[in-house]
């Protein structure tokens, strides 16, 4: 199989996959409003790539296999397996990187918006200029004019 030999190619599909599903997710928050749709899919990505470390018993007596995977995958096997011990770090690491993301997403917004607003400041400056400047000519043009046939 093409990922079974290869760790760094199935941590590679599994980025790009997740990408594709944080892009659907945006896609498909917009309906809301840019800061909570930002905030929401940003939490996501934060527990989708929060990493975690487990640890699996191999079948030969006294070895395990330890390595690592996304903390929401961990804690979901913890908490199938009933395994408190595992589930509580992973579990909290899920919660951690749910906070990161949430406020990377505020982050964004906050960014976006104070640069959405110095253009609109920017624009109606001037539009304000090019009203002074051209003062007279645009009240005439503003007078009402009939129509004119011919």
């Amino acid at each position: 199989m093409l990922i079974s030999d290869s760790m760094s190619t199935l941590w590679l599909i599994y980025g790009a996959l997740s990408l594709v599903v944080l892009l659907a997710g945006y896609l498909g928050l917009a309906f809301l409003p840019r800061l909570p749709r930002l905030v929401l899919t940003w939490a996501v990505a934060g527990v989708m790539w929060m990493p975690s470390m487990f640890e699996l018993p191999l079948i030969e007596e006294g070895q395990v296999y330890s390595g690592q995977a996304p903390a929401i995958m961990v804690a979901a096997v913890a908490f199938m397996d009933g395994n408190n011990g595992v589930l509580v770090p992973a579990a909290t690491r899920v919660i951690v990187g749910a906070a990161i993301g949430a406020l990377f997403g505020l982050a964004l917004w906050w960014s976006g918006r104070r640069r959405r607003l110095r253009k609109a400041e920017a624009a109606a400056a001037a539009r304000d200029q090019d009203a002074e400047a051209h003062g007279a000519s645009r009240e005439e043009g503003r007078e009402r004019q009939e129509p004119v046939l011919g």
